[in-house]
């Protein structure tokens, strides 16, 4: 990966010009060329305004930057505050997440998506799975989640690291109303990274030495060498304070961005031997959801860095280039967000969509309409769309949050109406979906009308 170009110092710009230069630089000066908030190794690329050098345009942005920078009480490995500012976009993207992440979303039952435990499990699989493979987990996603589901053993390293991650989210859940501590980010990092790492007493605690380097895997490029472990407890309470500061300390910080700067420093200080970003991803989660916004249990902010590690890194670089610069994770970070949160949306709309066309096949008859309950709706309705897939009663119970009597009966219920076909695997059944399921469901609704 290309390290992004340092930008030069706007102070040793200024001696340059004389002070009509200087006056001029100060009066037409915007925090957003171009409308955006640019790091100087994305604008000395681009054209820059008529009289003005790239250095010069520079030097306009950063003071014109200045008056809405604030310092924060996190450090970075010199002593030095780390800086964060406000400016539109990063007001609009919160605007748009206070509206989204904190209201009423229905599901397509048009039940709140509350009471139905299916999402909630879904987004922690996917969570689970999406962060793990960020740090190299190979399982597929349907392996991986079929174990999560029917609560199987992980059979090697890959499959750990994501049973792991989605205890962690678990747990994160039971203490969400919990102020941090060091040792519950130790915790954290143990139900992380169990069983996973080259030495195993390296879970749950700090690390040892400085032998921790991030580096691009592809070239070998070291991208940043995180503060030395002698100071890794005085960090992470410094850490822990700033999480658990509410809206009187000063600076006020908005919570998604609060959330979202826990998960930067601990990217950046990188306190453990491995595991960093799990764990970052992990505290993320805690802290918004902790500040009221409920909905974001709903979403995997991994998904979405999945699909661009580049410029997920390449945040953390911009401000590291950049006098500590955070806005331009925050930017990155708050995005991302936005892009979950749509994610989740549409996939509430494709459920909406397949549970309508399932209805469709049922609406010929009112005693059939009628005969099944949401959970047998919601099965049929995957089933349409997989055939062939197996179900199991303890991976329908967890998707339901039901016991197993319950998860039992729906299945044996759609099994004798000739809707799902049944083979014993072990110890247990295993019910499939027949690939002529929809004939089927026709062929009944005819009958029991």
């Amino acid at each position: 990966m290309r390290l992004p170009q340092t930008p030069p110092d706007p102070f040793q710009t200024l001696q340059s010009l004389s002070q009509t230069e200087v006056a001029s630089l100060f009066q037409n000066g915007s925090p957003l060329p171009l409308g955006r908030y640019l790091h100087w190794d994305e604008l000395r690329r681009r054209p820059s305004p008529d009289g003005l050098t790239h250095e010069k345009w520079w030097a306009r942005i950063f003071f014109a930057r200045s008056p809405l920078m604030q310092d924060l009480p996190l450090l970075d490995k010199y002593g030095r505050p780390f800086r964060f500012a406000t400016p539109n976009p990063v007001l609009i993207d919160l605007h748009h997440i206070d509206r989204d992440a904190a209201g009423q979303i229905r599901t397509p039952t048009d039940s709140p998506i509350q009471e139905d435990s299916r999402y909630l499990l879904n987004s922690l699989i996917e969570e689970a799975i999406t962060s793990s493979q960020l740090e190299g987990a190979s399982t597929t996603r349907k392996v991986a989640a079929a174990m999560l589901r029917e609560g199987r053993k992980p059979r090697d390293h890959s499959e750990t690291m994501i049973f792991n991650n989605y205890r962690a989210m678990e747990h994160l859940r039971s203490i969400k109303t919990t102020s941090l501590t060091p040792d519950l980010i130790l915790e954290l990092h143990y139900i992380l990274t169990e069983n996973t790492l080259e030495d195993p007493a390296d879970a749950g605690r700090l690390r040892k030495a400085d032998d921790v380097r991030v580096v691009d895997g592809r070239d070998h490029t070291v991208l940043h060498e995180p503060p030395s472990y002698k100071e890794l407890p005085e960090r992470l309470e410094r850490i822990c304070a700033f999480a658990n500061a509410d809206e009187t300390s000063l600076p006020f910080v908005h919570p998604v961005l609060r959330a979202v700067l826990i998960h930067f420093m601990i990217g950046y200080d990188h306190p453990f031997a491995d595991g960093n970003g799990r764990t970052a991803r992990a505290l993320f989660y805690w802290s918004v959801v902790r500040s009221g916004y409920w909905l974001m249990e709903y979403t995997s902010i991994s998904h979405i860095l999945r699909k661009a590690p580049a410029r997920y890194m390449r945040a953390y670089l911009h401000t590291e280039t950049d006098k500590n610069d955070t806005t331009y994770f925050l930017l990155h970070q708050l995005g991302t967000i936005r892009k979950a949160i749509v994610a989740l949306h549409e996939y509430l709309a494709k459920k909406a969509r397949d549970q309508r066309e399932t209805e469709r096949l049922l609406s010929s008859s009112s005693k059939l309409r009628t005969r099944f309950n949401h959970r047998q709706v919601a099965l049929l309705t995957h089933a349409l769309k997989n055939q062939g897939e197996g179900y199991r009663v303890d991976a329908h119970q967890r998707s339901h949050n039901v016991v197993y009597q319950t998860a039992r009966n729906d299945l044996l219920d759609l099994h004798a109406l000739g809707l799902l076909e049944r083979q014993k695997q072990g110890n247990a059944y295993v019910f499939f979906a027949p690939i002529d399921l929809r004939e089927r469901l026709v062929a009944l609704s005819e009958k029991t009308v």
